[in-house]
């Protein structure tokens, strides 16, 4: 076990050895497994959660409740675990995350799981983002791409295990008495508890207490930017968009983000967001990739479980398990590209060629069809993998790499926090898009088959809050009712295809910063750290 003065006293000669750094990494990599898991087991079964709680239309509300406050919760770690020490904020997330999951196999209506869901988001806003934060801290830039395998594993065991156990829990009645779906938030709990009680018994750093004032009204007005404007996005097109709910959600938020700017900048290095750091040419660029990036993962992703278990009629695990050809293409473009920058330092050509390959797989995807074979589509996903693993991770150390190493928290979590602010609006757009214009297109599909007008009416009063019920139809009437849905899932397709434009527009601009050859911590205990800072001014304009 890694004692607390070998890591408070080694790295101030040559940092921590690679020992060291795999025991520390073990609790992370846990809870970072706790955190992939659920992403990958609950979109799996999102469907069947959804027939169950009698809410497939209302689904959206599920993903945008735990984004959300994901999403803004990031900072909030960021800033914390700079003044105050990582270990007891990644504490705190893992609990979070468990009550969450606890209140989340309660759930008996829609609504009242996002709700549940939301409460797992505050903890999950912590899993990731101070994982990273954590490496950033004890391994440098250009030796980081060496560790990127154990993450890269991380995420290949949880796009395995995931669907497979997503895809049993959802298809089971009952266990032991129980809705088998529900199984699919309690398995977090003993994984919880095994991280929980890893990262409280192995990582170890050292202690530094900050005495600054917390933003708590920074956080207040950033919240109240961010959340209208992703409820309008989720229910505009059901609100109207010029009714004056609409007009008033937007309003809440420009009146929020006005207050935000001038208390952020009297807030200075208090602020929960440094307006000083969007100075810094490579952090305000990444940022604005990051976000279109997130946009076209989580909006365009939402929708690949649902095409295949509602158009291809697959089961959940036969879905999940399809699913598992997007993370191989992510896992080997990741692996390829950490082994190139650990070699030659360079690191801006992978996010230019990843945006691209991106908006490729958008296109390919925007061309499914009820009768696209599964292993064209599974081919199809690989090739959007290859454009995630090539973009992701680069921007991350992008941002590490060129903001001071005592910013390590905030820069991780700032780019993870516009990440997943862009995959907040996707997911929202994505399955607005969808289920405002689903019905329309089967109408549209049963005009031109020349539905006779009693049929022509079971297809137009068909529930689509319940999809299961697509079984029952006719032949011929279900084969309409599911290429409408492929139709608006094609429409959903091209709006992030749209996406990748500016994202692959905006790589250009990044800045490429020499890597730096310490982490964080070593680079902080440097005598006055010039060189770091020097390297870190030439990225500002």
């Amino acid at each position: 076990m890694t004692t607390p003065e070998a890591v408070t006293t080694a790295p101030e000669s040559q940092g921590l050895s690679h020992r060291q750094i795999l025991t520390i990494m073990s609790g992370l990599l846990l809870g970072m497994f706790l955190a992939a898991l659920d992403q990958t087991i609950v979109s799996t079964a999102m469907r069947t959660i959804a027939d169950k709680l009698n809410g497939q239309t209302a689904q959206a509300w599920v993903t945008t409740a735990y984004l959300v406050t994901s999403t803004v919760s990031t900072p909030l770690y960021g800033k914390l675990s700079d003044l105050y020490g990582r270990k007891p904020f990644y504490l705190f997330a893992i609990g979070a995350f468990l009550v969450g999951s606890v209140l989340c196999g309660q759930a008996h209506s829609i609504y009242e799981l996002a709700g549940y869901r939301a409460i797992q988001g505050l903890g999950a806003g912590g899993l990731l983002s101070l994982a990273f934060a954590i490496i950033g801290d004890l391994v440098a830039p250009r030796e980081r791409a060496k560790y990127q395998a154990y993450f890269t594993s991380v995420f290949a065991a949880s796009s395995v295990l995931g669907p497979v156990l997503g895809g049993f829990f959802a298809g089971q009645d009952q266990i032991l008495g129980i809705d088998g779906w529900r199984y699919i938030f309690y398995i977090n709990l003993p994984l919880g508890a095994l991280a929980f009680w890893t990262v409280q018994r192995h990582l170890t750093l050292p202690r530094h207490r900050t005495e600054r004032r917390i933003d708590y009204l920074g956080a207040a007005l950033l919240t109240t930017t961010v959340v209208p404007l992703l409820l309008v996005a989720e229910k505009g097109r059901e609100w109207g968009w010029g009714s004056g709910l609409t007009l008033g959600m937007l309003a809440v938020s420009v009146v929020s983000l006005v207050a935000f700017l001038p208390r952020e900048a009297k807030m200075g290095e208090d602020a929960i967001l440094p307006l000083r750091v969007f100075r810094n040419k490579v952090f305000s660029v990444t940022s604005v990739v990051a976000f279109f990036v997130g946009m076209v993962m989580f909006g365009g992703l939402v929708l690949m479980p649902l095409y295949l278990q509602i158009v291809k009629q697959e089961t959940p695990t036969r879905a999940g398990l399809q699913l598992t050809a997007l993370m191989a293409g992510l896992m080997g473009s990741s692996l390829t590209v950490g082994r190139i920058m650990q070699r030659t330092g360079r690191y801006k050509i992978f996010p230019i060629f990843g945006t691209a390959i991106m908006f490729v797989g958008a296109l390919l995807f925007s061309t499914l069809s009820l009768t696209t074979p599964i292993p064209q589509v599974m081919s199809y996903m690989v090739v959007m993998g290859i454009g995630l693993g090539l973009t992701m991770q680069m921007l991350v150390i992008a941002v590490q790499n060129a903001l001071p190493p005592s910013d390590m928290g905030l820069s991780t979590s700032s780019v993870t926090f516009f990440r997943s602010m862009g995959g907040t609006l996707g997911a929202a757009v994505s399955l607005g898009v969808l289920f405002g214009s689903v019905r329309g297109n089967i109408l549209d599909r049963a005009a031109e088959a020349h539905f006779p007008a009693a049929a022509l009416h079971a297809i137009r009063t068909v529930s689509l809050d319940n999809t299961g019920n697509f079984s029952k139809l006719p032949a011929a009437a279900r084969n309409v009712v599911l290429s409408g849905f492929a139709d608006s899932m094609d429409t959903v397709f091209l709006v992030v295809a749209a996406a990748c434009i500016p994202a692959f527009i905006g790589t250009f601009f990044i800045k490429e910063v020499p890597l730096r050859s310490q982490g964080g911590l070593a680079a902080q205990r440097s005598a006055t750290d010039d060189g770091d800072l020097a390297m870190a001014e030439t990225a500002v304009v």
